[in-house]
């Protein structure tokens, strides 16, 4: 690879010290390299570190550094640019982005012989329905959550699979997720945790009122949908459907949202001659 760009999470490297380390490196090596410039007003809500329309057409890897989150972050912004991503881990826990300070000039190198795995991970993508009029359409490498927006009390909704009743649940919420995200949200729930590398869906309701809170694993060419009830609870307020933690839309009673693979993928660099095996006992350790 000769051409790089980096994207920094301002929060994480707030004097952009290693984006301009990698710059540096790369550059002493011969390659290009172009950090993005900050842009606008930064919060930790809201602010966006990628721009996609700032990043030259013949980019042949984005370093992302921040922790998960940016990263999750850069996969949804850059879907439609096929670049390859690798994730310079500033977080305090990084599945995802398996770069640290102790290794990146290995890595780097790694990336200048092209002497690394490029691995396919499967998206989601969700369109949100009220009275069969579209709300949103979006999607996320990690999960789609429907939770509870307002006051404390739980929701109501059914769940269908390619048009089936499942089942009906009265609960915080639900995580849908993809196997890169059995380590996100659904972990802190209960779920199970899957290999990156397999292909299905996981449900994982939180905190359900029930004494069943089990995960459903379902394949991946299987269509959700969750539609939001009346319920037992009076003057319930709004739910809202978000993506990866980014993108949100509000939902009310009668309200739906179909989530579905998506044709688009997002492609991850892995630097590291590990197994998510080893990855996971690591990061147990750590606990």
């Amino acid at each position: 690879m000769d051409r790089f760009y980096v994207i920094s999470n301002s929060m994480k490297d707030p004097e952009g010290k290693i984006a301009k380390k990698i710059k540096a490196y790369l550059n002493f090596r011969g390659k290009q390299c172009i950090i993005q410039e900050r842009q606008g007003k930064e919060s930790l809500r809201s602010y966006k570190y990628t721009n996609a329309n700032l990043i030259p057409d013949d980019t042949e890897c984005i370093l992302v550094v921040g922790g998960d989150g940016t990263l999750l972050q850069a996969a949804r912004d850059m879907i439609e640019r096929n670049i390859p991503l690798l994730g310079v881990n500033k977080g305090t826990l990084g599945y995802l982005a398996e770069v640290d300070g102790d290794n990146m000039e290995e890595a780097l190198d790694r990336l200048i012989d092209d002497n690394v795995v490029i691995e396919d991970r499967m998206m989601l993508e969700g369109c949100a329905y009220s009275h069969k009029k579209k709300l949103l359409q979006d999607f996320a490498l990690n999960d789609i959550v429907i939770a509870r927006s307002g006051r404390l009390q739980i929701i109501d909704f059914n769940i269908y699979v390619n048009g089936e009743f499942l089942r009906s649940y009265s609960a915080d919420g639900i995580i849908i997720s993809t196997p890169t995200g059995s380590t996100g949200y659904s972990l802190s729930a209960g779920g199970p945790i899957v290999s990156p590398e397999a292909s299905l869906i996981l449900l994982t309701p939180i905190a359900p009122h029930t004494l069943n809170t089990r995960s459903i694993v379902l394949p991946a060419d299987a269509e959700i949908t969750v539609e939001l009830l009346h319920g037992h609870t009076a003057g319930w307020d709004e739910a809202a459907a978000s993506f990866d933690g980014d993108t949100c839309v509000k939902l009310g009673i009668g309200d739906c949202i179909r989530i579905y693979r998506s044709s688009r993928m997002t492609r991850l660099i892995k630097i590291n001659n590990i197994s998510f095996l080893e990855v996971l006992r690591n990061k147990m350790n750590d606990q």
